[in-house]
């Protein structure tokens, strides 16, 4: 009977087991979790936050999914060593554990500038946990100011779970718009209206220069005083434990389209890895929850013994404030870069799709995001655009897109 390892708990974890069960019924699974959590989704973490959803709606898998699935679970244990030459993983609490293959879903953590003063204060927190989650909820009154650091997805989800649950919440951020590594000038602009009209307040193009228990000083000159703190300035993949085995490591953790490391019979999946990014044509970290899925899935079906690939790998981000709904894939080029793109807009809605070398790279839509699963299919098939009708890719996708032809081999034959 073989032994599989799996390092971390999330869904690229969940993925990867599944796919070693769809090949091995029986081989022994151990799974090192550093949370005291089953898998859950954490993208929901701000609506428990809200009252949207409970703890136990939270859960990515049914209860019994570890026992249904033969895995035996180490839950509060940090892995802190691989020991290649032996094949097998060191724990925190000094035991082993010996594996056949080894996947490593050690996911991301917290990035935390090294601000001068930030030990001076008491209430601090990060935003990426249920524990972080708990912690903060623990922490806030409705007359708590609250102030956050970082008006990327994660700092703006914090500010939406905790509106109307504290008295005042302020957003730095040393961008000059929120959301800056997936929305331009004007489509971030339309998201920070709606943040600021359900009372988020914000200081763009700003940062800390130092803390002084509950005040901060910018560098701009103005201060903010606060009762708590979040800071939400990023993240970093955990590559840690491949790189000291004497892995191959980037920013992520170099994988193949087969998630396989540069060690032989260590895999890696979810947000730790770089994997190649097939709408820009570069390996980059893509740290969202459907690719830490199939990343593991694929990982897991490989570590088995079976063949799988997954070579289709792009930017995605599904988001909304408030109602206010969007959705981005893919890569934007510009006209500089020999692009394309195709804009509507009305008040409260923007689509642009972007078009390089005869196919759709990317798009970005706010407000109206019915049918941007069609274009996101376009983009991972690397559809040619000679293949499709135009006028009708721009305004309203649907099968009627493809010419006959195309459909037919689409549905097999069938039209």
């Amino acid at each position: 009977m073989k032994n599989f390892c799996i390092i971390g708990n999330g869904v690229a974890a969940a993925g990867c087991i599944e796919g070693i069960r769809s090949v091995d019924k029986t081989a022994k699974i151990t799974v090192v979790s550093a949370e005291n959590h089953a898998v859950y989704c954490r993208p929901l973490i701000s609506y428990y936050l809200e009252g949207k959803t409970t703890l136990q709606k939270m859960h990515y898998r049914p209860d019994d999914f570890y026992e249904a699935n033969g895995c035996i679970c180490l839950y509060g244990r940090q892995a802190v060593k691989i020991d290649k030459e032996h094949s097998c993983v060191l724990l925190d609490d000094n035991t082993k554990v010996a594996y056949d293959s080894l996947c490593i879903a050690t996911g991301s953590s917290p990035f935390v500038p090294p601000f001068a003063g930030l030990d001076t204060v008491a209430n601090k927190f990060s935003f990426m946990t249920i524990d972080d989650t708990l912690a903060l909820e623990k922490a806030i009154t409705k007359d708590s100011k609250v102030f956050i650091i970082g008006a990327g997805l994660i700092g703006l989800k914090c500010a939406e779970g905790l509106a109307g649950r504290v008295s005042e919440i302020t957003v730095c951020d040393l961008a000059d718009r929120v959301l800056s590594s997936i929305l331009d000038g004007d489509c971030a602009a339309l998201m920070q209206k709606r943040l600021e009209q359900h009372g988020v307040q914000f200081m763009l193009g700003d940062s800390v220069e130092h803390f002084d228990g509950n005040h901060a000083a910018m560098k701009s000159g103005a201060a903010v005083d606060f009762d708590v703190l979040v800071l939400a300035v990023g993240v970093r993949p955990n590559t840690s434990l491949l790189k000291d085995a004497g892995g191959e490591v980037n920013r992520g953790i170099i994988v193949n389209d087969n998630m396989e490391t540069s060690l032989e019979g260590i895999y890696a999946a979810g947000d730790c890895t770089e994997g190649n990014d097939i709408s820009a044509g570069r390996k980059r970290v893509l740290a969202i929850l459907p690719n830490a899925y199939m990343q593991g899935h694929c990982a897991g079906v490989n570590m088995a013994g079976g063949a799988a690939v997954f070579d289709n790998a792009i930017p995605m981000n599904s988001i909304g404030f408030f109602g206010l709904h969007a959705m981005t894939a893919g890569s934007y080029f510009t006209e500089e870069d020999g692009g394309e793109l195709y804009e509507e807009r009305e008040a409260n809605s923007i689509k642009r799709l972007y078009m390089k070398d005869g196919v759709l790279t990317g798009y970005i839509m706010i407000g109206n995001v019915d049918r941007a699963g069609i274009y996101t299919a376009l983009i991972r098939e690397k559809t040619p655009l000679r293949d499709v009708k135009l006028d009708v890719l721009k305004k309203n996708p649907t099968l009627a897109l493809f010419f006959p032809e195309t459909c037919r081999k689409k549905l097999g034959g069938l039209i």
